[in-house]
């Protein structure tokens, strides 16, 4: 088993236990959700299902490239609500974040999304070398 499926397992459990989590403690992401959406249960029902699918996807070494793709989308979807979480000083369980701590957030995601990047074996000066010899 190389590094990269080693990974992508490890990924793929916590990401599962991340979604199922949605279905557990629903009111804990409740508030996050952005108010223009409405119906917060359901899109944190509808997150965790697509965490979980991804979770299970990512791990499958079939799929792993096209689960990559879904998973940076999904990863800059849902940073909505963590956004929305800082911009409006939404506590969680009476907690109230830093800006640091959202920076940090923030942070962390964009280093899950290189992550997903190199599990899907996106390499993005080749994509630009090809597209000029395209031309």
């Amino acid at each position: 088993m190389s590094v990269r499926d080693s990974v992508a397992i490890i990924v793929g459990i916590i990401f599962i236990i991340i979604g199922v989590d949605h279905f557990i403690r629903t009111e804990w992401y409740n508030p996050i959700v952005p108010s223009i959406l409405g119906f917060p249960a359901f899109w944190v029902y509808a997150s965790g299902i697509a965490e979980i699918g991804f979770g299970i996807a990512i791990m499958l070494k079939t799929y792993r490239r096209n689960a990559s793709a879904f998973g940076i989308l999904m990863l800059v979807a849902l940073y909505w609500a963590n956004l929305n979480m800082w911009l409006n000083d939404i506590p969680l369980n009476d907690v109230q974040y830093s800006n640091g701590w959202h920076i940090g957030r923030l942070i962390v995601q964009g280093c899950l999304i290189l992550l997903l990047a190199w599990l899907g074996e996106f390499r993005f000066r080749n994509m630009l070398v090809d597209e000029r010899n395209s031309n």
